[in-house]
């Protein structure tokens, strides 16, 4: 029978670090993804469904992936499409959008798009909305839309 000496405490925290490590993907940083000129058209009426647009730009050395967004002034945010199918505008969610290293995904009327809805309140031309961008993997990404009555 072989007896193996008890491990030193250095040595017991090296492999707990080691495990942790293996464990636990090393995010990018968080400053390569971003969104860029992000807004929010200002509604005529209070509503309760709104839309965001803007820029997410990916200047990480590898490709990304959105997965989903939330917002503390919208019970709910997803990420959707509008596509001309058949000669009619179809709209569905995206459950993940890559985004390659060095390239951007442009969020506009009649394309890509945040549906922003459940507001906690009217919101008011020039005010900043906070948003959360989850990167696959679990990464987020604060980010920020301005409410404009037209497009910037």
């Amino acid at each position: 029978m072989h007896i193996r000496p008890p491990l030193s405490a250095f040595a017991l925290v090296l492999l707990a670090m080691q495990a942790a490590s293996a464990a636990t993907p090393v995010p990018a940083d968080p400053a390569c993804l971003s969104l860029e000129d992000g807004w929010i058209r200002m509604p005529p009426a209070p509503r309760p469904m709104l839309a965001g647009f803007g820029r997410i730009e990916n200047r990480c050395a590898t490709g990304q992936a959105l997965v989903a967004v939330r917002s503390p002034r919208f019970g709910e945010v997803s990420l959707h499409e509008t596509r001309l199918v058949d000669g009619v505008s179809r709209m569905r969610e995206i459950e993940r959008l890559p985004v390659a290293a060095g390239a951007e995904a442009v969020l506009q009327p009649g394309g890509l798009h945040l549906m922003l809805m459940q507001p906690d309140a009217a919101l008011a031309e020039g005010e900043r909305v906070p948003l959360v961008l989850v990167l696959e993997g679990g990464r987020e990404v604060p980010a920020t839309l301005t409410v404009r009555k037209a497009a910037p």
